[in-house]
């Protein structure tokens, strides 16, 4: 791709130089306004500076030649104890059998990681952050509904985070109460992602490690236990196909969830690095563990369908009290050193959430992009602390809720994103990336905007919720809601931007 002219901007407010190629990180504390003294600070203390800035393609600035490091971001983050319980509502929420549950498990978690690594082999090639990206498909303002949505969705993964790490600790100590779990799961992720980019990857290198120990001992008692009902029926016809539509809704849901951050965590890497060996780090990184995780919280939910000792850790314990009562009888104190480290693997699983919330928050305006990325980092887990408190006592129910609506929208932002890409700007050479923050030089966004509205209908039409069934959804039996606001948001984007770029020419 040939390289742009060479152009200059000077944002006074924050006295920062912007060049076509994107923003040097010296550049981002330069000047004596009150933001440019805060960034000299947290730089100081080894705080990531950079926010939604372009990173320039250069070698001082694209310091991350590490390509397993892609993978390792997500296999951490993914490795989580709210990926267990996705797979436990599947026999003890959605009545499945454990055959069942799998394929749902295997089908949906491939269809919901696909967009994810895709979207994380454009860090590369543009230095930018995903939202940012996204104004090259919903334009400058239309991107900031999107904006809101990823905040939303950050705020909500990382509330099920720290409420699946306090329950660990209830396990372990009854005496603990559900509010002081979630405030020291919430302190220590803020400690690893408030400090940024390098810090994530850093943490996220090895902290999967524990946890795969941890699951391969979980694996081993829970078998040895003969607890494993692999024999709950494989049913059919109507009923079972709406269990598996929901159910799969549920895993799309959190397969997908981090699609609208994936290029976050691949800014720093060179322009050269090879666009399928990113997406296959990428893939892997994010299918093999969510599979293994949801199995696995699938295979000991089985166990609550006819053992009153699991059903009863189930209802009082979530997944901490699931977890507990196959380590903690037969091993002891180990078993409960094993609980202490699976709360702490929540870290990882949350740092994703914390640190890419503030790139939502910095779309959102000229203003809100003046705050620094770490003041927004600590007001997200402060929201996310006073979100996980009051959700602690009804989980399961507020799991399968949240993961199903972030299907919804993600879903209507997968098809007009990839819509736009494929069809309209038939791959990479297709974007002018220096006009990221040129609202002229992006699109409308009016056909986005609408399209968006085409998606919710979709939702409603198919959605099973407890809330509201539409007239598809109650007709098949099961949830379509996600399915339906893809195909309509992709149709309907196809139609109206072939009007919208002939009017306006961009």
């Amino acid at each position: 791709m040939d390289k742009p002219t060479v152009s200059v901007d000077v944002d006074e407010e924050r006295a920062i130089v912007s060049h076509a190629g994107g923003v040097r990180d010296g550049d981002l504390s330069a000047g004596d306004s009150i933001f440019s003294k805060v960034q000299r600070y947290v730089g100081s203390i080894g705080v990531e500076k950079r926010g939604i800035e372009r990173v320039p393609d250069t070698v001082e600035e694209r310091t991350d030649t590490s390509m397993s490091k892609v993978g390792t971001v997500w296999l951490s983050s993914n490795l989580a104890l709210a990926c267990f319980g996705i797979g436990a509502i599947a026999p003890s929420v959605f009545g499945l059998g454990f055959v069942d549950s799998m394929l749902a498990i295997l089908f949906f978690n491939v269809l919901g990681v696909l967009p994810t690594s895709f979207f994380s082999t454009f860090g590369p090639v543009f230095g930018l952050r995903q939202l940012v990206l996204s104004r090259f498909y919903f334009g400058w303002y239309g991107v900031k509904l999107y904006a809101f949505f990823n905040v939303l969705t950050c705020l909500g993964w990382s509330t099920l985070q720290i409420v699946t790490g306090a329950q660990l600790f209830h396990a372990i100590n009854p005496n603990m109460p559900g509010w002081a779990g979630i405030l020291v799961i919430a302190f220590l992720t803020l400690l690893v992602g408030g400090f940024g980019y390098k810090a994530v990857h850093r943490y996220q290198r090895w902290s999967w490690i524990p946890m795969f120990i941890i699951y391969m001992i979980l694996l081993g008692e829970f078998a040895a236990s003969g607890r494993f009902n692999s024999l709950l029926p494989l049913e059919s016809g109507p009923v079972e196909a709406g269990r598996i539509l929901s159910f799969g809704s549920t895993v799309f849901g959190a397969a997908t969830g981090l699609c609208v951050y994936a290029a976050d965590y691949t800014v720093y890497q060179p322009g050269s690095s090879p666009r399928t060996t990113v997406f296959l780090w990428s893939f892997a990184g994010l299918l093999l563990p969510l599979i293994f995780v949801e199995a696995l919280g699938c295979a000991v939910a089985t166990a609550t369908v006819d053992v009153d000792s699991f059903a009863q850790a189930w209802e009082e314990g979530g997944v901490g009290g699931l977890i507990g009562i196959v380590l903690i009888p037969p091993l002891g104190d180990f078993g409960r050193f094993c609980l202490v480290l699976l709360a702490l693997g929540v870290i990882a699983n949350n740092c994703p959430n914390v640190y890419s919330v503030s790139f939502g928050m910095q779309v959102l305006s000229r203003q809100s992009a003046r705050v620094p990325r770490i003041i927004w980092t600590v007001l997200g887990v402060f929201a996310a602390v006073g979100i996980g408190i009051p959700a602690y006592d009804n989980f399961a129910p507020w799991l399968e809720t949240f993961l199903l609506t972030t299907a919804y929208w993600l879903a209507i932002y997968e098809g007009i994103a990839l819509t736009e890409h494929f069809v309209f700007r038939r791959g990479i050479k297709g974007y002018r990336p220096e006009d990221y923050d040129t609202p002229k030089m992006l699109p409308v966004g009016r056909a986005a905007l609408v399209s968006f509205g085409f998606g919710v209908a979709g939702c409603v039409l198919g959605m099973t919720q407890e809330w509201w069934t539409g007239p598809i959804g109650a007709l098949c039996g099961g949830d379509l809601g996600f399915e339906l606001a893809f195909g309509l948001s992709a149709v309907s984007y196809t139609v109206l931007r072939f009007f919208e770029r002939n009017k306006f020419k961009r």
